[in-house]
């Protein structure tokens, strides 16, 4: 028999963070509204610092901090099922993420500095990063090319004597907003054989002259966290040592940082999906319709049960993916599984509970809206569901032919 349980260690970790969630996260929630004038000062725009910064504290005293990092650079070291497990908890609640201090891209861009970064790098911007003094953002789509297919980005840096000059257009830079530094997907090695050979990450301190920044509101998100922005690079100079890792390893880095954060958004999606589920079935236990609670009726019951089924199906596929990153195993067909999975099943589930709501359920009284609006994105950040579905099935006819 194969033994799923979490050890006492995880079980005493999900206990703590729950405790930390219910006591101070999910109270915090009433600050969440939208803003179009986010406030760059505070570390999380949107959410005074008065009430996000004892938060992290306690998160930090509690020995909860940063989950995804090691605990050489300042992080807990629990392995990916760890994380995984943690971040279930956490995904509950837009907020926990910021207030465990593991939230994207900021995590992405942590384990790729502590990685491939030089001694000066981490310095710089690591470790303040990890620590939650600042934060960072990831400038790598484009609104010209399709982001299903990066290879075709057009942004370029140039090595002018000890200096990239930089020149692009990016958009989708989540967290540009207040933030410290940007880690940048450019074309460096045009005449390199092969596409993904060609570019290469590099750090970019924010702000700089030759940066401009547009914020761009999009369905499910508001600018809290730094927003999606929209990222002119117009002759940006940065000293040559900003290069991240070696040139032409922009896609192998990459990849470094996606696998572990597809774990943590299946987790967290499934967070979302559990706390989507309690509220639909307390809502129905004691809501009546013609005559009887609507728990009585076989719909939502159907409702229920096929939610629970594919919460666990997606739940173990996720800890399956990060047990085989744990074990140096090839987790790549894992990843692309449960992204296109996950992200239905957030969907479903969530689209379940609004519809149990009825009118409330569209309405701001209860997080459902927020999340059936965010539930939506899923299926596009991180790879749209095609092109993992695409990546599975190649995996699959590989072995036929």
């Amino acid at each position: 028999m194969i033994d799923f349980s979490p050890t006492p260690e995880q079980e005493q970790l999900r206990r703590i963070t729950t405790q930390l969630m219910e006591r101070y996260v999910y109270p915090a929630e009433e600050h969440l509204t939208d803003t179009s004038d986010p406030d760059a000062a505070s570390f999380f725009p949107g959410i005074p610092d008065s009430v996000l910064r004892p938060i992290q504290a306690k998160a930090k005293e509690l020995g909860l901090w940063a989950p995804h990092m090691p605990e050489d650079a300042g992080g807990m070291g629990i392995g990916v099922v760890g994380l995984g497990l943690m971040n279930e908890i956490i995904g509950r609640s837009p907020l926990g993420p910021v207030c465990f201090g593991c939230q994207a891209p900021d995590a992405g861009n942590e384990e790729i500095l502590h990685m491939y970064g030089t001694e000066e790098q981490k310095r710089a911007w690591l470790r303040p990063n990890v620590a939650g003094e600042v934060r960072s953002c990831f400038s790598m789509t484009e609104p010209e090319v399709s982001g299903a297919d990066p290879t075709n980005l057009q942004t370029t840096a140039v090595l002018e004597g000890n200096e990239w000059v930089i020149n692009g257009h990016k958009w989708f830079t989540s967290g540009a907003m207040g933030a410290s530094f940007a880690i940048v997907m450019a074309k460096t090695e045009p005449r390199a054989p092969t596409p993904r050979d060609r570019f290469s990450m590099i750090v970019v301190p924010l702000p700089r002259d030759g940066v401009s920044l547009k914020p761009i509101k999009t369905m499910g998100h508001t600018l809290q966290g730094g927003g999606h922005c929209e990222v002119r690079y117009d002759n940006c100079r940065v000293p040559r040592q900003n290069l991240l890792g070696a040139r032409g390893a922009g896609f192998k880095i990459a990849q470094s940082r996606l696998g572990p954060g597809r774990i943590q958004h299946c987790m967290r999606w499934l967070g979302v999906a559990r706390r989507a589920m309690d509220l639909m079935c307390r809502h129905v236990v004691g809501r009546e319709a013609f005559g009887t609670p609507l728990a009585e009726k076989q719909t939502v019951q159907n409702w229920i049960a096929d939610s629970e089924a594919e919460m666990e199906a997606a739940r173990l596929l996720t800890l399956q993916a990060a047990w085989k990153m744990d074990q140096k195993l090839d987790w790549r067909v894992d990843v692309s599984l449960i992204k296109f999975f996950g992200a239905k099943v957030l969907h479903d589930v969530v689209d379940r509970a609004v519809q149990a709501h009825g009118a409330m359920g569209i309405s701001a009284e209860t997080p459902l809206e927020m999340f059936y609006r965010s539930a939506r994105a899923a299926r596009i950040y991180d790879g749209p569901d095609e092109v993992h579905r695409m990546v599975v099935a190649r995996r699959i006819l590989r072995q036929y032919r």
